[in-house]
């Protein structure tokens, strides 16, 4: 997608501090944290959202979820972490391309808010 800000940085076209990429994903520093470790991790593809997903293509949400686990390791979260999916607008989402927060560094309460 031409206007999509996650498409460009996946392309290349703009900066991030990017802490994973492979063939499929790409993992980024959050520009705006609210947690000591706050990472993007997103598909190259663009989906819009988790609904978007095709189901020829659900095996990209494992691997969403198994990049999650790995950096938490690598970013030293043994003490835990937060990973989170905002799908639609009621549900926070606020940039259209499916993309998981992982959240760590800090205790994490409940209800998220």
């Amino acid at each position: 997608m031409a206007d999509c800000i996650f498409c460009k940085i996946a392309a290349g076209e703009l900066p991030a501090d990017v802490i994973h990429q492979d063939a499929d994903l790409l993992a980024f520093r959050d520009l705006n944290p609210q947690a000591p470790v706050h990472v993007l991790v997103i598909p190259r593809t663009h989906w819009s959202g988790l609904d978007a997903v095709p189901a020829d293509a659900e095996a990209t949400l494992g691997r969403l979820l198994a990049v999650c686990r790995t950096l938490a390791v690598r970013l030293g979260l043994s003490a835990g972490y937060r990973v989170v999916v905002n799908s639609g607008a009621d549900g926070g989402q606020t940039v259209g391309h499916l993309h998981l927060h992982l959240l760590g560094g800090r205790g994490m309460t409940w209800p998220p808010g």
